[in-house]
């Protein structure tokens, strides 16, 4: 395949993990490089019997997955990431995520500082996977002497950090082995984003050319532009939810929010929920934040994304009845025709 590319998932509650398991077949013998799924805030499906069963369905292809930390002790996320890559047979990508105000609403589970906690669980499990024994008491990570009871089939597998703010994307590469980009945002934004690492990256003293920059990529192959643009509508709109998402897309340098707009927003969703909340979006806002339009135009859209400095563009479709089109316009056959 002459261009790297990924199938996400997860994100949909409508779709099953026996779904989820078939497409993920169904994307390996296309040709794609890596399953993504994402575990969500809205507490979808869970990344554990998502990438087991995608494990079992699928033979070659890279299998991924977002974790929250602190929802999980850094023990338990490296003896399951482990379990999981021995399943797999070494194809596990982890990337972990900063644990928020938002996430601790919901799970009960004490906020500590965000950015110190995400980096002592990732050098932790580091740690724990290498096969050492670790002792450590930090702001949020207190073990003693915890050890694997198993050898990891792999030492060192590729740790990425899922960051959407200027400090988070900054910190992704000092202590990451690849960053996952938001979904909901444009190739503007992710050039902007790409940017940050970089430069945070030489900084650090660091190669940003060895780091894998993966972006979750909302999209949506319909031939008539109308139906492409509603299909994915939900999707883009589930990001202003709460303010801080797009708070944190405008810091980073979103130009497809207009922050005048963001009350009216706010007002919709109280008002009438997600349904509301959508029919607020204006379709600017959508073709923005995602690639929605027939195959050509959503073909170039990525193309975009990885012109920006995107090296791995993870694509979700808006539903799963999309699956099977988007697998068509981007593997491999597809991509010898074009």
């Amino acid at each position: 395949m002459s261009e790297r590319v990924g199938l996400a998932l997860g994100y949909d509650p409508a779709a099953s993990v026996s779904q989820m398991a078939e497409a993920a077949h169904a994307a390996e013998a296309r040709g794609f490089e890596m399953v993504f799924f994402s575990e969500t805030l809205f507490s979808n499906r869970d990344s554990v019997s998502a990438l087991a069963a995608f494990s079992l369905a699928t033979g070659r292809v890279a299998l991924g997955a977002t974790q929250v930390v602190r929802l999980r002790s850094p023990l338990l996320m490296a003896q399951t990431a482990a379990s999981l890559d021995e399943l797999s047979g070494g194809r596990l990508v982890l990337a972990l995520g900063a644990y928020t105000a938002m996430h601790a609403a919901r799970n009960g589970v004490e906020l500590t500082d965000p950015l110190p906690t995400l980096c002592e669980y990732v050098d932790c499990i580091r740690r724990l996977l290498a096969g050492e024994s670790v002792t450590h008491h930090g702001v949020a990570v207190h073990m003693d002497d915890a050890a694997l009871g198993f050898r990891p089939p792999r030492a060192a597998l590729p740790l990425w950090i899922a960051a959407n703010t200027p400090q988070g994307l900054a910190n992704s590469a000092r202590i990451g082995d690849g960053i996952l980009l938001d979904a909901g945002a444009s190739p503007e934004y992710a050039a902007n984003a790409v940017a940050i690492v970089r430069s945070a990256a030489a900084a650090a003293g660091r190669d940003a050319g060895r780091l894998e920059i993966a972006q979750l990529i909302n999209t949506s192959i319909d031939d008539d532009p109308r139906r492409a643009l509603d299909a994915v509508r939900w999707e883009i709109a589930s990001k202003f939810r709460y303010p801080r998402t797009p708070r944190f897309k405008l810091l980073v340098g979103e130009p497809h929010i207009d922050p005048a707009d963001l009350p009216r927003f706010a007002e919709a969703y109280r008002a009438g929920g997600p349904t509301a909340l959508a029919a607020a979006l204006p379709d600017r806002y959508v073709a923005g934040m995602s690639a929605a339009g027939d195959v050509e135009g959503v073909r170039q859209r990525v193309r975009a994304y990885r012109q920006a400095g995107v090296t791995l563009p993870l694509l979700r479709p808006a539903a799963h009845d999309q699956t099977e089109r988007l697998l068509a316009a981007f593997g491999t056959e597809a991509v010898a025709r074009g």
